[in-house]
């Protein structure tokens, strides 16, 4: 029963699973990743390319009327018609109603109380001081585009 010549060893236990090639929910972990990294990049390239467009249409309307108040008078046109995408009614806002709206999430306050004051008689005026329609151009091109752009 018992043969001496016979050596039983004990059971080996089976090799460890090797890390290559990874198991196919890992190749689905990592095929979305790379789709939601693509998705990101191919986003943000056209949010910017979005952005430049928006920013170029705006300069474009400003480059065609000359005069300092003919600039003013078409930035208020631009930011009412932004205003539309935001509010049906913005539009038919005026004085510091209309200035409040434009203010609207910013605590600066900046056409209430800044350089956006221009808005409301600036495009009458003769005589409009050409650096406040600068910085107004700044201001206006910065609302217009996040209005435009969202």
């Amino acid at each position: 029963m018992n043969d001496p010549g016979l050596v039983l060893r004990d059971i080996h236990p089976s090799p460890a699973p090797s890390w290559w090639p990874p198991a196919s929910g890992w190749w689905a972990l990592a095929a979305v990743l790379v789709a939601v990294v693509v998705a990101c990049v191919l986003w943000r390239r056209s949010r910017q390319r979005r952005i430049r467009r928006v920013t170029r249409m705006f300069d474009d309307a400003l480059a065609v009327d000359a005069g300092a108040s003919a600039q003013v008078a078409a930035m208020s046109q631009l930011l009412r018609r932004a205003a539309r995408r935001r509010d049906r009614h913005a539009d038919t806002l005026s004085g510091d109603a209309w200035l409040a709206f434009l203010d609207a999430g910013d605590a600066r306050a900046p056409f209430s109380q800044g350089e956006g004051r221009l808005l409301l008689d600036g495009g009458f005026r003769r005589d409009t001081d050409l650096t406040r329609v600068a910085a107004l151009q700044s201001l206006a091109r910065a609302r217009f585009v996040d209005w435009m752009v969202k």
